[in-house]
């Protein structure tokens, strides 16, 4: 993919919008002409982005060497976008990059919309391959000979342009192919899921408890996927009865392990993980800890790669050791503790609880617009590294909040033999100071008024009754028991019928 400096999200900062990257012909080009010049291009399918707008614009991607073209900001217009630049705000007057109800009421975009965008896309790429003399697509990919460069010879800087390098038409044999021609082998004959399917079998098919202990590499990717896949087919969304099948791995995972993990699917490895582990996470469980005859310091030691838990939406993952960076972006319902993270962790996070027994890298919870994190900050080094745009750090106060938290550390600590989970349960009055809750603002906000809308919606139905049934309802309160009209997350969840 060969993205260009044009176009993106409208939520970079204006430095990166106007001064960062290079054209994607440029890049294009270049890509092109190197796999060609080394007899790979048959191998590999190229696809170039960055503000196309037209069938010019697709003819001349191909022409360069491009197979696959990327559109994002025309068929946002094609919806309704204004490029208000307010994505990451929650704002969005045509109710696009909304939550808000009232906002997204204000959308009236439709899907014919933007089909109709792309047959006037396509009309006019079949309009010109007619003036070219070509039949198909394939035809053209790589074709840079049709290019002619415009004569800019009366522009005083445009003039000492050369753009042969970016026209340049490698000379090779008839038989290196100029463009993709060879399907790629996944190799999903060997996958590990396999296996998994065929041990799993009882569980799917009569719903009965699997226990199996296989080893694992990191050649192995996407454990647990297909698996995930085949119980969705056969027992639907809710899936199978929690902790049904249980694979215990040990070595290292490869790339994606756990990725779309179900609910009734528990995954613990014994070793460490790759990138990407629990993406997707739908219901499944993850459990990971270092080996144990390791004499390293588990908390102090890499566990698992970059961008853990990429768009979960369900289930649980607990970490002993430290997480890469971007841990839990775009996190929309999980449920994970973790003793450490890199850069940019919760980043766009939308809902779900983290709960970070250590330190955080940089840029921490940037455009964070849902869900709560909760952070053992030892050092006071939270603040100076969370991104507080979007988000408030306020002090572990709230009882609902601590009970949750120590309830989550108390399985981390069972589930993964964790020391430093240990400690802070052995010292939790002395450490609770040292938790910090991070909220986003907004989200905060609809809790509250979720809370008091269904406060006044109770009143209101409580109106009439008899005061016996009233003194007995008043006695089971959160207030009655010393909970307090603010009760946290879960209590704020609670009082919504969340």
């Amino acid at each position: 993919l060969i993205s260009g400096d044009s176009g993106g999200t409208g939520a970079s900062p204006l430095s990166s919008i106007k001064h960062a990257g290079i054209p994607w012909e440029l890049g294009l080009a270049e890509a092109h002409q190197t796999l060609v010049l080394n007899d790979l291009r048959g191998r590999v399918r190229l696809q170039t982005d960055g503000q196309l707008k037209t069938g010019r614009d697709v003819v001349i991607a191909a022409l360069l060497g491009a197979e696959e073209f990327g559109f994002s900001t025309a068929p946002l217009i094609a919806e309704g976008c204004v490029m208000m630049r307010k994505c990451h705000l929650n704002t969005c007057p045509v109710g696009i990059a909304t939550q808000d109800p009232v906002l997204r009421a204000k959308f009236e975009g439709k899907p014919e919309h933007v089909i109709d965008y792309f047959f006037f896309v396509a009309e006019e790429v079949r309009e010109i391959m007619a003036r070219l003399g070509v039949r198909t697509m394939d035809e053209m990919i790589g074709r840079a000979d049709f290019l002619v460069p415009r004569d800019v010879s009366h522009h005083w800087k445009a003039r000492t342009l050369d753009l042969s390098p970016l026209l340049y038409r490698p000379a090779v044999p008839a038989n290196v192919a100029t463009r993709c021609v060879r399907a790629q082998d996944h190799a999903l004959d060997d996958a590990l899921d396999h296996e998994l399917l065929r041990l799993a079998a009882p569980a799917i098919e009569r719903g009965e408890r699997v226990r199996a202990t296989l080893p694992i590499r990191n050649t192995h990717r996407t454990v647990g996927a297909m698996l995930s896949g085949e119980i969705a087919r056969r027992r639907g969304e809710h899936g199978l009865a929690e902790d049904t099948i249980h694979f215990a791995f040990t070595g290292s995972a490869g790339q994606s392990f756990g990725a779309f993990a179900v609910r009734g699917v528990t995954l613990e490895l014994e070793g460490e993980a790759n990138d990407y582990l629990g993406k997707g996470l739908s219901g499944g469980r993850i459990i990971v800890y270092p080996p144990r005859g390791a004499r390293f310091v588990a908390e102090e030691t890499i566990a698992v790669g970059n961008v853990a838990l990429y768009g979960a939406t369900s289930g649980e993952v607990f970490i002993r050791g430290i997480a890469g960076e971007r841990f839990a972006v775009r996190n929309s319902g999980a449920t994970a503790v973790v003793e450490g993270v890199g850069d940019h962790g919760c980043e766009y996070m939308t809902g779900g609880v983290v709960v970070v027994l250590g330190e955080t890298g940089r840029n921490f919870a940037a455009g964070m617009s849902g869900g709560v994190a909760f952070v053992l900050d030892e050092t006071n080094q939270l603040a100076r590294r969370c991104n507080t745009s979007l988000v408030e750090l306020e002090p572990l106060t709230d009882r609902a909040d601590r009970t949750l938290v120590k309830q989550l550390i108390v399985r981390h600590a069972r589930l993964t033999g964790s020391t430093r989970a240990r400690r802070v349960l052995d010292r939790w009055a002395e450490l609770l100071p040292a938790f910090v809750r991070v909220m986003p603002t907004e989200y905060k906000r609809v809790l509250e008024q979720r809370a008091a809308q269904h406060r006044q919606e109770r009143r209101t139905t409580s109106r009439g009754r008899p005061k016996r049934i009233l003194d007995v309802e008043a006695s089971r309160s959160p207030a009655a028991s010393g909970g307090g009209a603010d009760r946290g997350l879960e209590g704020a969840l609670r009082a919504a019928g969340g």
